[in-house]
């Protein structure tokens, strides 16, 4: 494939472009003030440019001593596809401190604006670096699965995002819960995993495998390729949140969500009532 070549103006607007976004969105997180959205900066639909600015984040987060274990698969449920008003899946990175499963509470306090969705959450115990990375190979790569809640959450001013924002934005990532049962791919079906979500003892949400790309599988081949020809490919004992199963529910500081994913059980959190920074 032939590259063009970038001329030395446009590539200095394109970067300055990108670092005001980074300033914006690493500002937000810092003062949990929701800021502007980023596309006026970078565009709706500049995917390069997107993944660019969450590059500059993510290595921000590394310099300051953060430590990677895994990736989340956004945008992979219509029925959140249509809330957002977007049509294809992004990607993001998760960082060990974003893994509240051990706490007894969600810290509220961490997070801006959030929003709670139900997965199945892969671990791997192989490196996804070359091949066809389809799903038969990504399948033999898994080491178990469990449930999983994302919660997810914006820098941006009323979840005002298109694709370019969120992607920015590490794709709208927040924190994660993981569930106790450990399944192996011979024990279950993905695809077929039920799922239904209870916010406060009201069921608010429900869906299935087939909801997220037809198939969780297929959207951790999905990752597995899109992140091997980026340079950066999944590597064993990462932790994959494979993309919503239904619809993402608002859960504010102390509410309590709780999930059933069938054959891999029941995951729950309750966040904190107040702001104890």
């Amino acid at each position: 494939m032939t590259r063009l070549t970038v001329p030395p103006d446009v590539a200095r607007s394109r970067s300055s472009a990108a670092t005001a976004a980074v300033e914006r969105l690493e500002r937000a997180a810092r003062t949990r003030v929701p800021c502007e959205a980023v596309r006026d900066l970078i565009g709706a639909d500049d995917i390069e440019l997107a993944y660019d600015v969450q590059r500059q984040l993510t290595e921000r987060r590394l310099a300051e001593g953060g430590r990677v274990v895994g990736r989340k698969i956004g945008l992979t449920s219509p029925a959140v596809q249509r809330q957002l008003g977007v049509d294809r899946p992004d990607f993001g990175v998760l960082f060990a401190d974003m893994d509240v499963s051990d706490l007894p509470e969600v810290p509220s306090e961490r997070l801006l604006q959030p929003k709670t969705e139900a997965e199945v959450a892969f671990v791997l115990r192989e490196d996804l670096t070359d091949g066809p990375l389809d799903v038969a190979q990504v399948r033999a790569a898994v080491a178990y699965a469990t449930a999983a809640l994302e919660i997810v959450d914006s820098r941006i001013a009323g979840w005002d995002i298109t694709f370019g924002d969120t992607v920015a934005d590490n794709a709208s990532s927040g924190l994660f819960v993981l569930g106790e049962r450990r399944l192996t791919l011979a024990e279950f079906e993905p695809v077929d995993v039920p799922m239904t979500l209870q916010l406060d003892g009201e069921q608010v949400s429900s869906g299935s495998g087939a909801a997220c790309l037809g198939d969780p599988l297929i959207a951790l081949s999905w990752l597995a390729r899109t992140a091997a020809e980026l340079g950066d490919p999944l590597r064993a004992g990462q932790v994959v949140l494979s993309g919503a199963l239904g619809p993402m529910v608002a859960t504010p500081p102390g509410s309590s969500v709780s999930a059933d994913l069938g054959p891999l059980g029941t995951v729950s959190a309750t966040f904190s009532r107040k702001d104890r920074s």
